[in-house]
């Protein structure tokens, strides 16, 4: 049987921290920006930890 190739694009979208959980770039920041406040989207620029439920998944496409 082959290889699983894994997800390039997860690759470089997940970093792996020492525990081996996965931080991930926060969602909602990218446009439509003038409707945020300003407190919103400087919590929004802070890196977050992939969910428990998520961390299966990532962890099949990343390796």
């Amino acid at each position: 049987m082959p290889k699983m190739k894994s997800n390039k694009g997860a690759k470089k979208t997940f970093k792996v921290t020492a525990s081996g959980k996965f931080k991930r770039k926060s969602a909602y920041k990218s446009h439509i920006l003038t409707s945020k406040s300003t407190k919103r989207k400087r919590k929004l620029r802070r890196t977050t930890l992939v969910a428990k439920s998520e961390q299966k998944r990532v962890t099949v496409m990343v390796q």
